[in-house]
This record gives structure tokens, sequence and C-alpha cells, in this order.
């Protein structure tokens, strides 16, 4: 347990990715029931958690952190555990707020210096997912006040869920655009325009950037 405090410590970006990859192979394995949308909040307070100790340590201002997490997991705790259901579209927002200021901090993090650390190459995942996160509550969001703003392959009219609105965040942030999801209204199109352009541009900039510095260092 020492040890792995330690290494939470010295790389939370790592501790962070890794957790966002296994909840990828715990999210299928639940159903709806009250224990496992208890272990769905759990899993989504030790990432706000874990998010909150890299804004810490990045350039970024950590009270707004602070005052996106506190509602977003009292609003999810609120609808998860207690059946207050129409407050999750409000827990949504703020938990993509938050997964977007993550990434902007981890973003200022990794650019803040000339040196390519370990930590740092852990954030480049971990900025990925944070992102592929955020994107994914923004459609559930959207999804609610614009019913119908998504179809799919299978049970086109059926609302999309969260791990099928993760897989399409997924697949657009990476460029891979599977189109068993497509988005129907106007306001879904925008986001998904977003998306888009937000996975270009973070390959462009950030990702060629660390490549770029440890090439130099390697010639150094």
């Amino acid at each position: 347990m020492r040890q792995f405090i330690q290494m939470v410590s010295r790389h939370p970006s790592a501790a962070l990715l890794f957790l966002q990859l296994a909840s990828l192979l715990i999210y299928p394995l639940l159903i709806n029931s009250d224990a496992d949308r208890a272990l769905l909040t759990v899993v989504g307070t030790l990432a706000v958690l874990l998010a909150l100790r890299i804004v810490n340590r990045s350039p970024a201002v950590n009270w707004v952190s602070w005052a996106l997490a506190f509602p977003a997991v009292s609003l999810t705790l609120a609808a998860n555990q207690f059946g207050y259901l129409a407050l999750m579209p409000w827990a949504h927002i703020l938990e993509a707020l938050l997964y977007f200021y993550t990434a902007y901090a981890l973003i200022a993090y990794m650019l803040n210096d000339k040196h390519v650390t370990i930590d740092e190459l852990y954030a480049v995942g971990a900025t990925f997912t944070l992102l592929a996160w955020a994107f994914a509550y923004a459609f559930l969001f959207c999804q609610h006040w614009w019913p119908n703003s998504f179809t799919a392959a299978i049970n086109s009219n059926d609302a999309r869920n969260w791990m099928e609105m993760l897989y399409f965040s997924f697949s657009v942030l990476s460029s891979v655009g599977l189109s068993d999801i497509l988005p129907v209204t106007a306001q879904a199109r925008a986001l998904v325009m977003l998306e888009m352009f937000m996975g270009v541009m973070y390959i462009a900039l950030v990702v060629s950037r660390l490549v770029g510095l440890s090439a130099t260092k390697e010639r150094g």
C-alpha cells in the first residue's frame, strides 16, 4: 500500500490512466442495480480525486476543479443512490466540464517545460482518456436536452447509454469513425465536429511536441 501511494504521488497521470483503462473493462460487467451504480460512483469518484491531484501539480487554478468536482460527485450520488434521476443531466455536464478542465491542466503541465518526464508521457494517454470521457458526458447531456440526438445500427430509436457514448467518443476522438452510432440533430453534430477538431489538434500539437523533445534529448 505504501508503494502504491508513493507511485500515485510520483506519477498521478499513470494512476489516472490505468484507472480509466481498467474502468473500460469494469463497465461492461455492470447491470442496472443499486450495487452496480454504487460501484460506478466509487470508480468515478476515484477518477475525480486523481484528476484533482493532477490539477494540483499543474499550472491550472486548483479551486476551479474543486468547484466542479464537489457538485458533480454530489449530484451523481443523489441520482444513483437516492433516485433523484432528474439531477443526472446536470451531473453529466459538470463532469464533462471537470474532465475538460483537467485535460487542459494536463496539457499545460506537459507544455510547461522543455523536459519530458515519465509522468508527462503517461499524461499523454491520460489526457486522451479525459477528453474521451468529457465528450461522452457532453453527448449524454445533449441527448437529454435534445432527444433522439443519436441513432445506431441496433435499437436505433432507443436512447444511447453511457457505454455506447463512451465507445462513440473514443471512435470520434481517435478518428476511427466506425459509424455504427451517428449524430442526428444539429447540436449533436456540432459536438462531434468539435471532438474531431480537438482530436486532430491534440495529436498535431501536444504529441508531436513531446516526440520532438524526446528526439532532441536523445540526440543531445
